[in-house]
């Protein structure tokens, strides 16, 4: 039997998520994500030639464990507290080194890094990388989802211009050579209100400080009227540093 408005909302503020594990969402949330690009992809055919990798918000380490066999320098950051150890059970077995941030890492640490869905500064990219390594990322552009924000009468991202061109620039200045990239969209659906408030509690940053009850009316609107659709925005690109 289907659960009532109530009965959703809290089973979506109590249900426990780590790591980057996105089965609580299987049925509920659906999404044609067939990018034209695989950013595993990217990222196995380019181990085998390099001797160390960083894996920046490697999350619990879900991706980068399943890369095996890993460089003989492999290191991954993770800044949101819960995830840490979470990533450090399962990394830290494979010899990889699990930091909260990249400060402590000495200039030209890694000949392959790596990034999905983190953010990243173009400046401490370029420090990082060793003469002759690539940087390898795929991003969330800045008007993602931005139909959500709409619906429940939110915000706007912050960095609503973030994307490919901005993104380009950036490392450019830094004095990184992008050397492909690409951009693309693809649809997504919110199947029951509960699957939404779980997301945006889960992805902090797509309406900064949401909070349920403080969104109720529009929520209790929305649950009568799902599916909510919104479009995903992604990019990928490749950057070497000469």
């Amino acid at each position: 039997m289907a659960m009532d408005y109530e009965e959703l909302i809290r089973d979506a503020l109590a249900t426990p998520f780590e790591g980057w594990d996105w089965a609580v969402f299987r049925g509920r949330m659906t999404a044609d994500d067939d990018l034209p690009w695989d950013y595993e992809r990217l990222v196995r055919e380019r181990l085998p030639h390099t001797p160390s990798l960083l894996d920046l918000g490697t999350g619990g380490g879900e991706l980068l464990s399943s890369l095996t066999p890993l460089p003989p320098r492999t290191a991954a950051t993770e800044g949101y507290p819960p995830n840490l150890p979470v990533a450090r059970d399962r990394l830290e077995p494979l010899g990889v080194e699990v930091a909260e941030s990249t400060r402590n890492f000495p200039d030209g640490s890694f000949g392959l890094i790596v990034d999905r869905h983190e953010a990243y500064d173009a400046h401490e990219i370029r420090r990082l990388l060793a003469e002759g390594g690539t940087f390898v990322t795929q991003q969330v552009a800045g008007r993602d989802l931005e139909e959500l924000n709409a619906a429940l009468g939110g915000p706007p991202h912050e960095d609503h211009a973030w994307g490919l061109a901005t993104a380009t620039a950036a490392l450019d200045a830094a004095g990184l050579e992008v050397t492909w990239s690409a951009e693309a969209a693809y649809p997504v659906a919110f199947h029951d209100v509960g699957a939404l408030v779980l997301f945006l509690r889960v992805i902090s940053w797509q309406i900064p400080g949401f909070d349920a009850g403080a969104y109720d009316d529009r929520l209790r609107a929305l649950h009568g009227d799902m599916p909510l659709k919104a479009t995903a925005r992604r990019f990928a690109l490749t950057a070497r540093r000469g």
